[in-house]
């Protein structure tokens, strides 16, 4: 501060020099230094942070993105790709990255090759719960089939080459609205190493392993084949494979790729506005995976709670294929990051530094978004697991967080799953062998299918449709002249809203969403459908991370636990009283009219 009187002459050269009093010296010495040191602390935050990298899972990657780019604004660069839960894996044990996201833990057998954990100490930490689910592209005289059902034993069929026609007797009696046509089914698996497979093999090795056995060994696999992260293909099945959760998505979402179906989390339906089918429980009604469903399901899996194992926080899902629950969504699942637990393979305490602030924004906060983006967010046990992890990552700024103030939409005084407590039972019509609901699922939750069947005498009727006009309360015109009618079945319990948005209608002939992916989310009825996913209002999302501007999480403190002094609110709040306070003071003693021995004008 020694130049201030040079810096400032030109601009107050009657004032520099003359004896301001010492108090207003201090003054302003004061109010400059409370004010500099508010606006470096964000400055001094960001200098504490180095970046860290990381990969793997694409099935948690739409969270992953969502969140590091969140943190940005507290000087925290955190790069992530989603190679695929394998590669992650790999990538961990060599030490080329610093924390990895995968859904299953090593030590798996696939196909014969164990994949053997590293040799850096590493665990397991809980990430984000979701939903694998099952996106299509199907159509019926032109327009898209929204409501879709599959019992379990279809799917597997479906998915081991067994059915392989759309209009197959087995599919339509788990569709009795609709007339499926006579196309043929294209499954899309994963080309890479993919813990969406190894859900999803899991649960077909557990609850359809006949099925699945005869399929590998016909794909040349040793049997019982079990989970695997690597789907085998048998040639001349008519299977694609594509790589990683963006790739398969993006393949059925493509206009032309009719016919398709694929297994990807949850969210990337609701990104690409297409429907996802509904799974039969064990409960006997078909479930879509929304988040409040996927909360039930994990109230029925096993967590390993041996502290010190290798398996530790590690899940068994036996129980979620097996809930009576009737809301349950039978390939429930949660996600975990691998993080480091020592200094080696060029892994700093520095770097332990930002990931453990990275933990514990994603644990907290980050889980508050976790719905919006297609997610289910952790339970209360998982959370707190999480949080004795971060303590194991060198270099961490330890934090004692009270549980309470993570505000995640799970937790409740009394140690339920609010999530789960309050999640809706199952509407009338997604019960087995009951003509099944016409309102829409996934990222086409706003549609109604046409469900055009055939009368005894030959004639065909409409018993729902493309809603042209009409909302919650009344009834819509079909784009068939007749009436369609509102059903209940989304997840909160009410009604589709008719506002006839048939999500893909408005693809480009080159079968990708227009530029931008979402350009004006006001205008645009494809906008207006995926907006509403995530709480409705203009959205930007990007077509390679799904990341969408305004989801929008209430703010956790960062600080550490042992830090003191005033924070930068109380800073300014005093700076605001002194000067308010003061200023009278301050303008007379700088009056020239007021100074001593002046004459008034």
């Amino acid at each position: 501060m020694s130049d201030y009187p040079s810096r400032h002459k030109a601009r107050f050269p009657e004032r520099v020099g003359r004896g301001t009093p010492n108090f207003m010296s201090a003054l302003l010495a004061f109010i400059v230094v409370a004010l500099t040191s508010v606006s470096a602390a964000p400055a001094s935050q960001a200098a504490t942070y180095v970046p860290i990298s990381g990969a793997g899972s694409s099935w948690s990657a739409n969270a992953i993105d969502q969140w590091r780019r969140n943190v940005e604004q507290y000087g925290m660069r955190v790069n992530y790709a989603s190679t695929g839960s394998s590669d992650g894996r790999n990538q961990f044990k060599a030490g080329t990255i610093d924390f990895a996201s995968t859904e299953i833990p090593y030590g798996l057998k696939d196909g014969g090759v164990v994949d053997t954990p590293p040799s850096r100490g590493y665990a397991y930490m809980p990430i984000v719960a979701g939903g694998t689910a099952f996106m299509y592209n199907l159509r019926i005289g032109g327009q898209q089939v929204t409501n879709l059902r599959l019992s379990g034993d279809v799917l597997t069929k479906v998915f081991t080459g067994v059915i392989t026609m759309w209009n197959d007797p087995a599919i339509a009696a788990d569709n009795p609205a609709l007339s499926l046509p006579a196309r043929k089914i294209v499954p899309v698996v994963r080309s890479d190493g993919s813990g969406s497979t190894a859900q999803f093999t899991t649960w077909m090795a557990s609850q359809h392993a006949s099925l699945w056995d005869s399929y590998c060994q016909s794909a040349g696999r040793s049997t019982p084949c079990g989970v695997t992260s690597n789907y085998p293909t048998v040639a001349g099945k008519g299977f694609v494979a594509q790589p990683n959760s963006q790739g398969v998505a993006g393949y059925v979402a493509q206009r032309a790729n009719e016919g398709t179906i694929t297994y990807v989390e949850y969210s990337y339906a609701l990104k690409t506005g297409y429907p996802v089918a509904k799974i039969l429980n064990k409960a006997g009604y078909y479930v879509e995976p929304t988040a409040s469903n996927v909360a039930v399901a994990l109230l029925s899996a096993k967590i390993n709670t041996q502290k010190g194992t290798a398996a530790y926080l590690t899940q068994d899902l036996s129980g979620v294929f097996a809930s009576t629950d009737q809301r349950t969504y039978p390939l429930s699942s949660y996600s975990y990051i691998v993080v480091p637990t020592n200094s080696q393979n060029g892994f700093t305490t520095a770097k332990g530094a930002t990931l453990g602030a990275f933990s514990y924004y994603f644990l907290c906060e980050g889980q508050q978004q976790a719905e919006a983006l297609g997610y289910s967010p952790l339970p209360i046990n998982l959370v707190k697991a999480g949080l004795e992890q971060v303590r194991q990552i060198p270099g961490v700024e330890a934090k004692s967080i009270d549980i309470k103030d993570c505000n995640n939409p799970t937790f409740s005084s009394d140690g339920t799953n609010t999530l789960a407590k309050k999640a809706p039972m199952p509407s009338e019509c997604d019960k087995k062998g009951v003509t099944q609901c016409n309102t829409g699922t996934g990222g086409a939750k706003q549609s109604t299918t046409s469900t055009k069947k055939t009368t005894s005498d030959g004639k065909s009727t409409q018993t729902g449709g493309k809603t042209t006009t009409g909302d919650d309360s009344t009834s819509g015109t079909t784009d068939s002249g007749t009436t369609g009618t509102d059903q209940p079945g989304n997840e909160d319990g009410s009604g589709d809203t008719g506002d006839g948005v048939t999500p893909g209608d408005e693809f480009t002939d080159d079968g990708l969403a227009p530029d931008g992916f979402v350009s004006d989310s006001q205008t645009s009825s494809y906008g207006a459908a995926v907006a509403a996913n995530y709480g409705g209002g203009p959205i930007v999302c990007e077509p390679d991370t799904g990341v969408c501007t305004n989801v929008v999480a209430e703010p956790m403190t960062l600080e550490s636990a042992g830090s003191q002094g005033p924070s930068s609110g109380a800073w300014i709040a005093m700076a605001v009283i002194v000067i308010g306070v003061l200023t009278p003071a301050l303008t007379t003693a700088l009056s020239p009219g007021k100074r001593r021995g002046a004459k008034a004008s």
